[in-house]
């Protein structure tokens, strides 16, 4: 798949949306996509077509059955495409946190000491102790 804009477009329209998400559940053919949905044959072939020129899936034929599946490297593309999104999101994350963060030598520097523990102010319904008076 070279063009991830066909197969964006591809997913865009519902019912192909539907049909995709059918075979990623399980190899199907024609007929049986189109008994399960609320279009004609034809138009489940159009679907089909327009999915496997996009390079999403494939179809083997027995006999008179055209069965259709998920094409494992027109999808591996496409999610590679979106991945790279992924990989930008968590860069810029990293690189915004590390922004914020103190600068600690790595060759054994000692990092700060938490601030000192304070002591609790005194409940004033307990009685002063002999040198809080």
């Amino acid at each position: 798949m070279a063009n991830h804009s066909v197969a964006f477009a591809a997913l865009a329209d519902p019912m192909r949306r539907e049909i995709f998400e059918r075979l990623a559940r399980a190899p199907r053919a024609v007929g049986e996509l189109a008994r399960e949905l609320p279009v004609s044959r034809p138009a489940v072939s159009q679907h089909l077509k327009v999915l496997k020129d996009a390079g999403l899936v494939v179809h083997q034929t027995h006999g008179t059955r055209n069965v259709y599946e998920i094409d494992p490297n027109g999808l591996g593309a496409l999610r590679a495409c979106l991945d790279q999104f992924w990989a930008e999101a968590l860069e810029s994350f990293k690189a915004e946190v590390e922004k914020d963060e103190p600068a600690y030598p790595s060759h054994g520097g000692a990092q700060p000491s938490a601030a000192p523990a304070q002591t609790p102010p005194r409940n004033p319904q307990q009685p002063k102790k002999e040198k809080d008076k």
